[in-house]
């Protein structure tokens, strides 16, 4: 897209439509921002493809005089696709305001009022201005959680969720009053059609592409590809521990059973095991994983002296550290080492029947939205804001969870 001029979706009662958004730009000392529009209409478009057609004909609007106008005409119809960071659900705000104030839900509504504001101030809404300078709340949402923190704050957030219940309607409506939806031209519309229809059938002979090479390159090889189960090793505070998993059905299967992993100091003791069935666990316990269709194959191998326990990088799991990497916040963690962590351990609860983890690691909690930022950081959203006290005791809590699973021989 142009430097400085971007698509953007508006979700209005009317439907979801495209426009675009030139936001503030200096130019002879005077701050501007501007629509795609012209007098006190907002144009809006059906799709990327009606969008494109009506620039390459428009002849006056109040982009015109953008610096960067000259390169819009000429773009690529699926240049004017907006991004997922540029949608901006206007009518779903009252379903949002009715979720708790987590970190997730303000960052979603300090975007979609900073759109709305800068709408109002170009397309001179007071109505709309009226609205968010009712409750005090509006203007703090691009500080995120903490000033909906404590009582003090759920009384702020219950004040801004009470303005949009009652009066998010005079926004909408404001707002729809002035989108227009221009006609655009037959011919220039078809051809900006087949531009994005050509862009769809060439992601999806890439996609195609893509996963068979990827298939093909990393399709795995060797004995423990072969019977469909791994190696893995866990790295905690009081050592290295070795066990086995694989997946059924997608679904995790650990070494061990009743929600108890079988794990060993070493990768002989767990071959030993393995071959001997000599452990705690041995008679006592039945073994999840001899329901797998290879698991006699694996046992054969074993008692046969021909099995080598080799741990791949995918496979190993270090959870030493991560706390007092949180604590420094996202900078300092790993990406890599937490979401493996967080896969073990959500892996674990699954195969347990334990719904701690899903729940804790959800993006409507803290310790969830940190996790979820760290590992794919969007630069987008509103990042976590320290202190992470509560986000490190939560992650503790599902470590130590996570270690009384481990039965060790």
């Amino acid at each position: 897209m142009a430097q400085d001029i971007v698509p953007i979706e508006l979700g209005l009662p009317q439907g979801d439509l495209v426009t675009l958004w030139a936001p503030k730009w200096r130019e002879d000392g005077e701050e501007w921002e501007a629509f795609l529009g012209h007098g006190e209409d907002l144009y809006g478009f059906a799709d990327a493809a009606h969008l494109a057609a009506y620039l390459r004909k428009a002849q006056e609007h109040d982009l015109t005089d953008h610096p960067a106008w000259a390169q819009v005409p000429g773009l690529h119809a699926g240049e004017l696709i907006p991004d997922d960071e540029h949608r901006f659900d206007l009518v779903g705000v009252p379903e949002l305001v009715a979720e708790e104030p987590d970190t997730w839900t303000i960052g979603e509504l300090a975007e979609t009022v900073a759109i709305v504001r800068s709408l109002a101030d170009v397309c001179e809404l007071e109505a709309v201005h009226e609205v968010l300078d009712s409750a005090d709340g509006f203007a703090l949402l691009n500080q995120g959680t903490y000033p909906f923190q404590g009582r003090d704050g759920e009384a702020r957030w219950n004040a801004l969720a009470k303005v949009v219940i009652d009066e998010w309607d005079k926004v909408l409506d404001a707002i729809d009053a002035v989108v227009t939806q221009p006609e655009v031209d037959e011919a220039a519309l078809t051809v900006a059609q087949a531009e994005l229809d050509e862009l769809e059938t060439e992601a999806d002979e890439e996609a195609a592409e893509g996963e068979q090479a990827e298939a093909e390159e990393e399709a795995p090889t060797g004995f423990w590809a072969e019977v469909g189960i791994d190696p893995i090793k866990i790295i905690t505070s009081v050592g290295e521990h070795y066990t086995l998993r694989c997946y059924l059905d997608d679904k995790p299967v650990f070494l061990g059973s009743e929600g108890q992993i079988d794990v060993f100091g070493t990768p002989r003791a767990l071959a030993r095991f393995l071959a001997t069935g000599e452990g705690d666990s041995a008679e006592d316990h039945a073994n999840d994983l001899s329901a797998v269709v290879t698991w006699e194959d694996v046992v054969a191998a074993a008692t046969n002296g021909d099995l080598e326990i080799e741990v791949e990088q995918d496979n190993t799991y270090v959870l030493t550290g991560l706390s007092d990497d949180l604590a420094g916040g996202v900078e300092q963690v790993d990406p890599y080492q937490l979401e493996l962590a967080v896969e073990l351990i959500t892996d674990s609860a699954q195969w347990a029947e334990d719904e701690s983890a899903e729940k804790a690691l959800a993006k409507s909690e803290s310790l969830g939205w940190l996790v979820s930022f760290v590992i794919r950081p969007d630069p987008n959203r509103l990042a976590p804001s320290a202190p992470f006290t509560a986000e490190v005791e939560s992650w503790e809590k599902l470590v130590a969870g996570f270690e009384e699973r481990l039965r060790a021989h």
